[in-house]
């Protein structure tokens, strides 16, 4: 597999330039591999991941460091194997940037096993305030870690994914 190691601000979603910047302070790599679903970019400080997203282009940012880290190269092995169906839980260690309360959803989201779903409102209920089902939604839509903090198993009432941007 050819590693693409570049960083990169083009996003799947936009991102605020408060955001880049943040992304810019805390991460010390960013690589891009092709994978079987697409590029997919990991970034890392040297001993947690710390964000993954779809790009849709890639640019060079010579702020960012191009070794690829060993916390990075296993997010990667690990993706794969999850993507191939023979792995069903990561065993990552995470740092993702967000308030009190968008920590909460997303260690409650974790928990959601492989296979299953969860609802906002379960997961408002969960996190501990029953009525924060558009801020559990935010929470969800800012996650920085998409498939290693699963928020593709989040639906909405009606049972189908709702609002989910990878």
């Amino acid at each position: 597999m050819r590693i693409f190691q570049i960083a990169f601000f083009s996003f799947l979603r936009e991102n605020s330039r408060a955001e880049r910047d943040q992304l810019e302070r805390r991460t010390t790599m960013l690589c891009v591999r092709k994978t079987s679903i697409g590029r997919i970019a990991i970034g890392g400080e040297e001993e947690y991941v710390t964000h993954l997203y779809l790009p849709r282009s890639t640019e060079l940012i010579e702020r960012f460091d191009a070794k690829e880290t060993p916390v990075i190269r296993e997010a990667f092995r690990q993706l794969e194997l999850y993507l191939e169906g023979k792995l069903r839980e990561f065993s990552l260690p995470l740092r993702a940037e967000g308030t009190p309360f968008m920590k909460r959803v997303w260690s409650e989201l974790v928990k959601v096993p492989y296979g299953a779903t969860t609802s906002y409102k379960e997961l408002a209920e969960a996190s501990g305030n029953p009525k924060a089902v558009r801020a559990v939604g935010t929470a969800n839509a800012k996650n920085p870690i998409a498939i290693f903090i699963p928020c593709h198993r989040v639906i909405n009432t009606g049972g189908k994914l709702g609002g989910y941007g990878g």
